[in-house]
């Protein structure tokens, strides 16, 4: 294995931070047009800071970057610290953050009652890259090894189903929930939006092997894309599968589209939506969030297949009362997972 940098520096502007340690980063291996890199990690908790009110203080992604490509991701941005521009190397080369085991142990001293941590916020914690170095399972056996913290997680994979027993043990002495992301059950919309993750029947499948195992697990239909996967009859079908699957919840937020993101989903829209590009760029013309009233539209809609059908909305602290999160906020909220 080499150990020259992927990029060599440049002598006039050297990197530094988390540019410098990708750049300095050694490949590990290729496969259809993603390459995998090592990344020294120095954190692996990193405190939220938004102005969106958020019900997680901690969030924790064992991967930069996330080969699923889904092309309304908006999460495209983070590589740019890290010096990449382009949009398209977000699914193309992922790094795989080293030593996070070590770090969590040490790190979860800073975590405070009542702070919840949230792992998957920016790329999934069980894309493929998960299926070779495990760096997820070696987060949840650390935790295994704690009580009294309140762990969320969010993923498009049934890969997670692997963990079956982690996760138990996780559950046993902390509050666990879990969110599997199903934007759509039509299959062939899923394959051109979400090109790499598993199939919405699998991660419906997912969902109800973890209901069986007594875990709390629920369903984010987000993001809701205007014109594609926001009819009542689509929306209905997944709070359906999911309430038949045995979720205990779910939540559904609209579209979030950054700049960085829309310079990837704006083309796919023209190659398989043209109808649709004019209302996007009017929509999102100066702006990253659709106007309230949309987001007003979905909510209702969701609120009334949940009264349909008896399914509760999202809570966000596994076992804790719905009573401190109420669910529209934590349906915007969660949305941005």
């Amino acid at each position: 294995m080499s150990t020259l940098p992927l990029f060599p520096l440049p002598q006039k502007s050297p990197l530094v931070g988390i540019a410098r340690l990708a750049a300095e980063g050694e490949s590990l291996r290729e496969g259809h047009d993603v390459e995998y890199f090592t990344l020294p990690a120095k954190s692996l908790l990193n405190r939220c800071v938004s102005n969106r009110n958020l019900p997680f203080t901690w969030t924790i992604n064992p991967y930069r970057g996330c080969e699923f490509a889904c092309k309304y991701c908006y999460a495209r941005y983070t590589h740019e610290f890290m010096e990449m521009r382009d949009g398209a190397e977000f699914e193309q080369k992922i790094y795989v953050k080293q030593h996070t085991a070590e770090l969590l142990r040490r790190e979860l001293r800073r975590v405070k009652p009542g702070e919840a941590i949230a792992l998957g916020t920016a790329t999934d914690p069980y894309q493929p890259a998960e299926r070779r170095y495990q760096v997820t399972r070696g987060i949840l056996e650390e935790f295994a090894l704690h009580r009294g913290f309140e762990l969320g997680i969010v993923t498009k994979s049934n890969l997670i189903v692997r963990d079956l027993d982690l996760l138990r043990e996780v559950s046993q002495n902390n509050a666990l929930s879990i969110h599997i992301t199903v934007t759509t059950l039509n299959v062939e919309l899923a394959r051109i939006l979400e090109p790499r993750a598993p199939r919405p029947d699998l991660r419906i499948d997912a969902v109800r092997q973890l209901s069986d195992a007594g875990l709390t697990v629920g369903v984010s239909c987000s993001p809701v894309l205007p014109g594609i996967t926001d009819s009542p009859a689509d929306l209905e079908a997944v709070v359906r599968a999911a309430t038949t699957a045995g979720a205990r919840h779910i939540f559904a937020g609209s579209l979030f589209l950054k700049p960085c993101s829309a310079a990837v989903f704006l083309p796919f829209l023209e190659q398989h939506f043209p109808q649709l590009v004019e209302n996007y760029r009017q929509r999102y013309q100066d702006r990253s969030f659709l106007p309230p009233s949309y987001g007003k539209q979905v909510a209702q809609l969701i609120a009334r297949f949940r009264q349909k059908y008896g399914i509760r909305g999202a809570d966000p602290r596994g076992t804790m009362s719905n009573a401190k999160w109420p669910v529209q906020a934590v349906d915007e909220q969660l949305a941005l997972f």
